[in-house]
């Protein structure tokens, strides 16, 4: 008998039992991957994320793979070139070592890790879920209980669908990406913009750098029939800066891309089960929120702040974590559509013209601050004498 049954071993789900088995409980992970497999990621790790991995004692080892620490930000479009500070330390290690690094810390807490399990069913009574059935690595069919399940399954969550929980929040498919690392090419963290496209380029492990390529969704078809062409030409047109140096470098692997960039909220929680990370919530990854969201998601269930009882914790989640993640769920719909509309444009000179406007802007994206990107600072800097003038309503 388990306290917590964790199904899924990536960011949010060894964050969470690293921090449940911390508390005492005992804990059982489940995931059907081998320890050290890939997946489809942006990498980057906002400074406030990366505060808790340095909280949790696991920064080393996540960034044991040689990721730098990026500490400046650079975003051009149009006429725009902001270059400023971070909120702090941001670092985008490849997911064979943050991923590994996480569960072994869970693991070195107390927790039990085990791979190559794939989920089968819920256990339940009266009601109420109580355990899970899954398939061992060698085939075997086994059925372990507990007080809660922690689906952190992904996307494509098992323990959603068979616990039943429902979507809402649900936003079109906004954006289609594909990247590439590359070798020999000096950057920092950059991204580009232009109508319709958008270019990020995040130095990782190994002196590597991803450099990924975002199109409208309704680009999809077209973009995917030629990847590797519609790749090039977007960051020709759209970092011709970049494109200059990348001209000097290699491409380190394949191309990667995926058109499934959902957006939605799922029922956070149910009689004996809960979801976290994209098993509850996915959005556009442009806005590379994923891994910080998914640790704070992990520290909401699990931190200091929540109730001891397992229980107790899924509802005390499932009340708190729209509020958590709404903010970032609009910031991140807003930009994803790829416009370059004049009045964000009429801001974002506002911000270029000031050092402290542009330190806000970057905080605000890397959720260092609550709020819109656009804050009240920022609008009473564009704001006309009219507008200045006019009373409080």
């Amino acid at each position: 008998m388990y306290d917590v049954i964790v199904v899924g071993a990536r960011c949010a789900g060894a964050a969470a039992a690293l921090l449940l088995a911390g508390r005492g409980h005992r804990v059982l992970v489940l995931d059907r991957a081998r320890r050290d497999a890939d997946k489809l990621s942006t990498l980057y790790i906002h400074p406030p994320g990366v505060d808790r991995l340095r909280e949790w004692g696991v920064l080393e080892a996540a960034t044991a793979g040689g990721a730098p620490p990026l500490e400046r930000q650079r975003y051009w479009v149009a006429d725009v070139r902001l270059d400023g500070p971070l909120p702090g330390t941001a670092y985008a290690p490849r997911r064979t070592v943050l991923d590994p690094a996480l569960a072994g810390a869970a693991a070195a807490a107390g927790a039990e890790v085990r791979y190559g399990c794939t989920v089968l069913g819920l256990v339940e009574e009266a009601g109420r879920v109580c355990g899970v059935r899954y398939r061992t690595p060698g085939g075997r069919v086994s059925t372990d209980r507990c007080r809660l399940v922690v689906g952190a399954d992904g996307m494509r969550s098992t323990v959603a669908r068979l616990a039943g929980a429902g979507e809402y929040a649900v936003r079109p498919k906004l954006s289609c990406a594909y990247y590439a690392y590359w070798t020999g090419v000096e950057t920092g963290f950059e991204q580009y913009q232009r109508d319709g496209h958008w270019i990020g380029a995040i130095p990782t492990d190994g002196g590597r750098t991803l450099v990924a390529a975002y199109f409208r969704q309704e680009e999809f078809e077209r973009v995917r029939a030629d990847a590797g062409a519609a790749y090039e030409h977007a960051i020709r047109a759209t970092a011709p800066e970049l494109a200059l140096r990348l001209r000097a470098a290699s491409r380190a692997d394949r191309l990667y891309g995926t058109g499934d960039q959902r957006n939605y909220l799922r029922t956070a929680n149910g009689p004996g089960w809960v979801l976290i990370g994209d098993a509850g919530h996915h959005k556009d990854s442009l806005t590379a929120r994923g891994i910080t969201d998914a640790f704070l998601q992990a520290e909401l269930l699990a931190g200091p702040h929540a109730p001891l009882d397992p229980g107790a914790a899924a509802r005390w989640f499932g009340r708190n974590r729209d509020e958590l993640l709404m903010p970032g769920y609009r910031a991140t719909l807003a930009v994803a559509r790829l416009d370059v509309e004049p009045e964000r444009l009429e801001l974002l000179r506002a911000v270029q013209a000031d050092p402290g406007l542009t330190a806000g802007y970057f905080a605000a994206a890397a959720g260092a601050v609550p709020g819109d990107l656009f804050t009240g600072d920022l609008l009473a800097a564009t704001a006309g004498p009219a507008d200045a003038a006019a009373p409080a309503a």
